[in-house]
């Protein structure tokens, strides 16, 4: 195998099962550069040792997964919500400390579903504006980006009320480009008619914060959220979209994140080889 392509970062979902240590460890071994971590793994192993372990593998740090899910009304469990959102925010800044050069502290809100029992969409998304308003000061304290990551419309009721780039856009343009972005996710925005005017408008507001890429294909599996395959699986024109995110200014590390059983089950260094086969195929061609 020729050697991974140097922008690619292995999304820590991708091999879900794996521990930290093992994350980092296969994620080197095959020669690729930056990985995203997730809270839960870090969490594990406290952040103090996650920050000297990643400070270890020598590998960038591309994304902290995740923060967001403060859609709730005013009351105990939303302070909770924002609570925990600042520590997320200390653990990014820690993270990105410790990786190699090149690293970004950037963490991704998944902005979070409708509230048991509501039907107030509208309301719910006002709630997120507010909540990341609460937290931007912080964020920037921090030297955190906030990317705003719309979610496809299918997890609009339980996971994610921002849909579509435009919105993300629309949430973040009250903040600092430094301090609120977004994430394009070709999963969940390859849909949508007006995504490569969006994505070109993200890059004029210098707001994309990452870009991660997997694939979309049909029939979904019985749980939608494990539907996400290898680059060049399905369906997505990731030429149309890579170029797009190139053109718009974006010229930093590119992640894989896959939510899928099959791929789960696979020995990590198995993924980590495929995912690197597959971005080469798919995605490295339509860089500069």
């Amino acid at each position: 195998m020729n050697a991974p392509d140097p922008r690619l970062s292995i999304n820590q979902a991708t091999i879900k099962h794996a521990d930290l240590a093992t994350a980092l460890r296969v994620t080197a071994d095959a020669g690729i550069h930056a990985i995203g971590l997730w809270r839960e793994p870090v969490n594990e192993v406290g952040l103090d040792l996650a920050a000297q372990m990643l400070a270890d593998s020598g590998l960038r740090f591309t994304t902290h997964c995740r923060g967001g899910f403060f859609t709730l009304p005013e009351g105990r469990e939303r302070i909770a919500a924002l609570d925990d959102n600042r520590r997320a925010i200390e653990e990014t800044a820690t993270l990105a400390a410790a990786g190699a050069e090149g690293s970004t502290a950037v963490l991704v809100l998944v902005a979070g579903g409708l509230p048991a029992g509501s039907r107030d969409l509208i309301g719910a998304r006002e709630r997120v504006r507010d909540a990341i308003g609460t937290l931007a000061t912080d964020a920037e304290a921090a030297g955190v980006t906030l990317a705003i990551e719309p979610l496809h419309p299918m997890y609009a009721s339980d996971r994610a009320v921002v849909s579509t780039l435009g919105q993300a856009l629309d949430i973040a343009a009250d903040f600092a480009p430094e301090v609120v972005g977004a994430a394009v996710d070709t999963f969940h925005i390859w849909w949508d008619p007006q995504v490569l005017e969006q994505i070109a408008r993200a890059g004029r507001e210098g707001r994309i914060a990452t870009y991660q890429v997997c694939d979309w294909k049909t029939p979904l599996a019985a749980d939608p959220l494990l539907s996400r395959h290898y680059p060049g699986d399905g369906v997505i024109d990731f030429g149309s979209l890579t170029r797009a995110v190139v053109d718009a200014g974006y010229d930093r590390d590119i992640e894989v994140e896959i939510f899928h059983a099959d791929v789960w089950a696979d020995a990590p260094e198995n993924v980590v080889r495929r995912t690197a086969e597959a971005f080469a195929a798919a995605v490295s061609p339509h860089l500069p």
